[in-house]
């Protein structure tokens, strides 16, 4: 008997010394780059505004996960399906609304501006729509031109009046870059004209619907989001609900709701002719303008192209997104979030090179 406890005391002795050391981290977990990337969210988890992720490669989602809240007063937490305000992400739809009336016939990019909106300025006639997409219009922004006293809110067609009353720019047209909110609220007019229709009516039947996405341009008593996010910001370390400011309701610069979800779906439709045929598809990540901005040797319509990368980030109250695409590898990462800070970009490119 002694001798067989004496045989079994070396077993129970490594055992027990297993027991007591620090167990040693999943190595498969750690090299997992789906697991790595959802790590890096852990700032966006608990009882906070959140966040959605979204990897793809070879049309296979790779990540596909909600972070955090949606909404704190109720506790809803943010899933694929949810969607936030895409803010600036908006004008790659808003491009593509204009590409897909040129490839109608409805309208060329090379038209005056005044030609679709006659009640801009005389000093605008040489403003084409191609100016517009890629921002060398030299249009004054018209978040200089609200009277801050107003606290209502401006929609696109008051854009256009503010913009009416003004006779001078930034430079003349075709000769600088300068980023413009103002462009794209007149591009949403345009499309409203040339095709007949409301913008937000153009877009779900021309875009959105064919991709079975359930976005929407929302205008506020007329349209509906489906789980939606609302944003916040942090004053005074406590989270407090700062959903829509006084420009929120203008549409074609980034009134557009979208969840990583439908992302997806517009995603795998920029690698086929479902919506644009060639060389309209093309046309839109086709170098327009160089930018003097970090991370953007240049700007397409609705496109903000570095080296391999095509990309465009988002900023609204409440809500900071980006979306990167390396069509070469295949790799696209979304990142939407409903709070003001911080700026995602680094993060989404932390989360790219993962799997590049």
């Amino acid at each position: 008997m002694f001798a067989l406890i004496r045989l079994a005391w070396p077993c129970f002795a490594t055992l027990l010394l297993a027991a007591c050391q620090p167990s040693r981290p999943d190595v498969s977990a750690a090299r997992d780059p789906a697991a790595r990337a959802e790590a890096l969210l852990a700032d966006y988890q608990g009882n906070a505004p959140g966040a959605a992720l979204l990897v793809v490669r070879d049309g296979q989602a790779l990540v596909r996960r909600g972070f955090g809240l949606a909404e704190l007063e109720t506790g809803r937490a943010v899933t694929p399906a949810t969607s936030f305000r895409l803010a600036s992400v908006s004008k790659q739809f808003t491009a593509t609304a204009v590409l897909l009336l040129a490839q109608d016939g409805a309208l060329s990019i090379e038209d005056p501006a005044r030609r679709w909106l006659p009640e801009l300025p005389a000093s605008t006639e040489a403003i084409t729509l191609r100016h517009l997409l890629s921002h060398t219009s030299g249009l004054l922004d018209y978040e200089d031109l609200m009277d801050p006293a107003d606290a209502r809110q401006v929609q696109d067609a008051d854009v256009l009046a503010l913009l009416a009353r003004e006779s001078g720019g930034y430079f003349a047209p075709g000769t600088g870059y300068r980023y413009s909110n103002s462009g794209y609220a007149l591009l949403a007019l345009i499309v409203e004209r040339a095709s007949g229709q409301r913008y937000a009516d153009f877009l779900r039947e021309r875009i959105f619907t064919p991709l079975h996405m359930k976005s929407v341009a929302f205008e506020e008593g007329r349209s509906r989001v489906s789980e939606r996010a609302f944003g916040y910001s942090r004053v005074d370390g406590r989270w407090q609900r700062t959903d829509q400011s006084t420009t929120s309701a203008v549409l074609g610069d980034g009134g557009i709701y979208a969840s990583i979800d439908d992302l997806a779906r517009w995603d795998a439709a920029l690698y086929d002719e479902r919506l644009l045929h060639e060389p309209w598809r093309s046309l839109a990540v086709t170098p327009a303008t160089a930018t003097d901005e970090p991370d953007v040797a240049f700007y397409g319509f609705g496109w903000r192209i570095q080296d391999d990368m095509q990309w465009h980030s988002g900023e609204t109250i409440g809500f900071r997104n980006v979306i990167l695409r390396w069509p070469a590898q295949r790799l696209t990462v979304v990142l939407l979030t409903n709070r003001n800070d911080p700026e995602p970009y680094a993060l989404a490119r932390r989360i790219a090179a993962l799997w590049q």
